[in-house]
């Protein structure tokens, strides 16, 4: 990620207008509803954050995050402030890294929407997928510990947790694709695009054969993670507002992207000398991934590829039309906007790799 936009996204500002809320309310429901609060409270707003918008609040004692739907019109479905609690509770029972929650609050009367209230972890978040600042011979550990993470992740029994019903297990892509070129449709705000046409006729066509389910994070890049503040290890995951029930490939596949995306779009390695910053190669990462999770290999690579592009396209359509409209929750979200088309050629891009392989 270039400076201006790490800048654009790392710390705090005061809440913007669009985004303030009574604090005396919610000092009061914090009161009530979170053990061991105590004020004065003071509320900033985190400058990363393209969908919900996420808050720091700060009292004498200790620090939290909230999470809200954000105020305005929203589309159908999305900005499920719910689900992203529920997760993230049933999760911390399993010990895998996730911030404690400490409660949710599905009463609109109190700030204006939906939100929860979760502890703030301290540690290290890398917008650099180059890992800037760790020693060189630790890079590899890094990347090693976000490849457990993810692994562990789709090994996690979601059933045992209660999670079954989180999402459809099965028919993943399909599900997927329809769900998103219908925002891409229905959001005539943000415009049309040829690639994009192009990979919402072909991709329902070319899904690969057999199936598998596990809880997919949906949006698993190395800034979505708190990392210790000294060690190469995974201390808290974020933003699961895209998790589900889905198929692990497409998960691991969107996470192992960032060796493909361009780093000004998210934190990605795409011209990154990988070899003189100890990083290792794809072809590693995704062996590791295997060993991890018990796989041969994994074939139809460009199909996953493609879709996650896609993916990832659409949710910057939807940005663009939320810039568009006014309700974006993040201030540089005209600028992120503007990689609809880079995002849509690249799933293009690797539609034809796939069809070079006859898929």
């Amino acid at each position: 990620m270039s400076a201006p936009a790490q800048d654009a996204n790392v710390g705090t500002t005061p809440v913007r207008d669009a985004y303030r809320f009574d604090e005396a309310a919610l000092a009061r429901w914090m009161t009530g509803h979170v053990a061991g609060f105590a004020g004065p409270l003071r509320v900033e707003q985190f400058k990363g954050g393209q969908s919900n918008p996420t808050y720091k609040l700060v009292t004498p004692a200790a620090a939290y995050v909230l999470r809200r739907k954000p105020p305005g019109q929203i589309l159908t479905g999305a900005h499920a402030i719910d689900r992203e609690a529920r997760i993230l509770t049933a999760l911390g029972k399993t010990g895998f890294p996730v911030a404690h929650i400490h409660g949710l609050c599905t009463n609109d009367s109190v700030i204006g929407t939906w939100f929860y209230v979760m502890e703030m972890v301290e540690g290290r978040i890398f917008w650099d997928a180059t890992f800037p600042g760790v020693d060189r011979n630790q890079r590899p550990a890094y990347f090693d510990a976000m490849n457990a993470a993810i692994a562990r992740l789709h090994g996690i029994d979601y059933d045992a947790l209660g999670l079954g019903d989180y999402g459809k297990p099965g028919n993943y892509f399909a599900r997927q694709i329809g769900r998103w070129s219908k925002q891409y449709h229905e959001d005539s705000d943000a415009g049309r695009d040829t690639a994009m046409d192009a990979l919402v006729e072909w991709l329902p066509a070319n899904i690969p054969a057999g199936d598998e389910s596990s809880i997919v994070h949906g949006d698993f890049r190395c800034d979505n993670m708190i990392f210790h503040p000294t060690e190469p290890r995974v201390i808290a995951v974020l933003d699961w507002e895209l998790s589900t029930l889905g198929h692990p490939l497409a998960d691991f596949a969107y996470h192992a992207m960032m060796y493909q995306m361009p780093p000004h779009i998210v934190a990605g390695l795409d011209g990154a000398d990988l070899a003189a910053l100890n990083i290792p190669s794809e072809a590693d990462y995704v062996a590791a991934y295997c060993r991890r999770t018990g796989r041969d290999g994994i074939a139809n690579w460009d199909f996953y590829i493609a879709f996650n592009y896609f993916r990832l396209a659409a949710i910057f359509h939807g940005i663009k039309g939320r810039a568009i409209r006014g309700t974006a929750a993040s201030a540089h979200a005209r600028d992120r906007a503007k990689s609809f088309p880079t995002l849509a050629n690249l799933g293009a891009e690797a539609m034809r790799k796939c069809r070079g392989h006859g898929s």
